[in-house]
């Protein structure tokens, strides 16, 4: 939670803060994100308004995670900006537009608003490191991966090959080995012996 009680409510105020609070669990997607209780380096901005408090901010923080192609360990930094507004609970008396019956219900459900002097930064920050993370994070982006009939991982191999057979041609594969001689036995004979022609 962090206190608004210095902008008071005279639109135009401003504060800036810079903070270091722990990361929340579950703070990423299942390939890369953030560790519990890892350390987010937080840069805000607060502006009174009309309506409440406009919260502007950059969150830095360490990534984990593991490549999609050869899933290798990685650590990345990651750096979100995010913007939100939070509403004083009492905003439609203080000039904000008061909802017509037929508007949508839902905007009124993604408002943020302040509690008391306070304001949860949690959920925006959640949303903002979410939609910043890589959704097919790589060690790097030239990764060859893993080798798909091995698992050998072909950074390591670069000349890593396998003799591929098509099942198809497997059968035949042995009369291959035979070679000439089965192409002589086929060849027409021509020794002058026509008698078994006539």
């Amino acid at each position: 939670m962090f206190d608004t009680h210095e902008l008071g409510r005279r639109p135009g105020a401003l504060k800036r803060l810079s903070r270091s609070v722990q990361a929340p669990a579950d703070l990423g997607i299942e390939v890369i994100g953030v560790a519990e209780g890892a350390p987010v380096e937080l840069e805000l901005r607060l502006e009174s308004v009309m309506e409440g408090v406009l919260v502007t901010g950059t969150a830095r923080a360490p990534l984990t995670g593991e490549c999609v192609r050869c899933l290798e360990p990685l650590e990345r930094e990651l750096e979100a900006d995010f913007q939100e507004m939070y509403s004083y609970p009492d905003a439609d008396d203080r000039g904000r537009p008061v909802a017509e019956p037929g508007d949508d219900a839902e905007d009124e459900e993604d408002m943020l608003f302040l509690e008391g002097d306070l304001f949860d930064l949690e959920p925006v920050l959640r949303d903002a490191v979410v939609l910043a993370l890589p959704l097919q994070p790589v060690c790097r982006e030239d990764c060859p991966g893993l080798c798909s009939e091995c698992g050998a991982r072909l950074a390591d191999e670069p000349d890593h090959h396998h003799e591929t057979v098509d099942i198809r041609w497997a059968a035949l594969q042995g009369l291959a080995g035979s070679g000439q001689d089965g192409e002589m036995d086929n060849a027409p004979r021509s020794d002058g012996d026509d008698s078994q022609e006539k």
